[in-house]
């Protein structure tokens, strides 16, 4: 381990945080590509999955291993890597947030899945790279570089974005627990959402992500979590769009008043 903490120690340096700019940008760059197109093609996963994306991985399968890296990235980053960074008290907090997310999302939410359909190949392996990519990134930018005034945990910037990352996070955590029951054992087929921010968003799910990795943003403070912040509304978002355009074809009595993504608003 300690030749591990060595090279990754020689890597750091102007070089690789040009590089951590540089993959901001690409992750930004990456989120409206996808954005746009969405606009053509549905997201090939759940209600929209088909085999011409590959054969199809079973869903808690997929979930598992496609969110690991994002786990397991940045912690090893910040326990291997000889990250100077590391040891600062707001710098782990930090981490602990993106961890904490990537824990439930990889080591409990896939199991919590009820009859989830299979993800195609692809779908799966562009959500395992995209996880990697932004474990490296947001693992590499805390626990090495990003830098805090000794007081950062009790200033308006982290408060509020905790708020917010927490707020989030409850959300879309409520939200998944609500789609997951809306079918009775035994029962097939799709129901319109009820309760929670359903009754006011098609993806309160997606409103519950959005608010927390915008949250993230602010009591992180650096350009890698701000990428992640932007690059998650636009892939989220269109996937919101996607989901409420098929809700009011499917169903003749879905609220019309029911808004995409954000309450009152959009």
């Amino acid at each position: 381990m300690e030749a591990v903490g060595g090279l990754w120690q020689r890597l750091s340096g102007p070089e690789e945080r040009w590089l951590l700019g540089s993959l901001s940008y690409g992750l930004v760059g990456i989120g409206a590509l996808s954005m746009l197109l969405l606009r053509f093609v549905r997201m090939p996963y759940g209600r929209y999955s088909t085999r011409r994306f590959g054969c199809p991985v079973p869903a808690r399968l997929a979930w598992l291993l496609q969110e690991l890296p994002a786990l397991l990235v940045p912690l090893g980053l910040s326990l291997f890597s000889g990250a100077a960074r590391v040891s600062e008290w707001p710098n782990r907090v930090l981490l602990a947030l993106f961890i904490g997310h990537y824990a439930h999302r990889a080591l409990i939410f896939p199991f919590l899945i009820r009859g989830g359909k299979p993800t195609p190949f692809i779908t799966f392996t562009l959500a395992l790279i995209f996880c990697v990519y932004n474990g490296y990134l947001q693992g590499r930018s805390l626990s090495n570089y990003a830098e805090y005034p000794s007081g950062w945990l009790k200033g308006p910037c982290f408060i509020v974005g905790f708020a917010g990352w927490l707020s989030g996070m409850t959300i879309n955590i409520h939200s998944d627990h609500i789609l997951r029951n809306l079918r009775k054992p035994g029962e097939t087929g799709y129901k319109i959402p009820r309760g929670g921010l359903f009754e006011y968003v098609t993806g309160a799910n997606f409103f519950g992500e959005i608010l927390e990795w915008f949250g993230f943003a602010l009591a992180c403070c650096t350009i890698e979590s701000a990428a992640f912040a932007i690059c998650t509304f636009f892939i989220v978002g269109s996937r919101a769009h996607q989901h409420h355009q098929w809700y009011l074809e499917k169903f003749e009595d879905y609220p019309k008043a029911r808004k995409i993504l954000i309450p009152f608003v959009l």
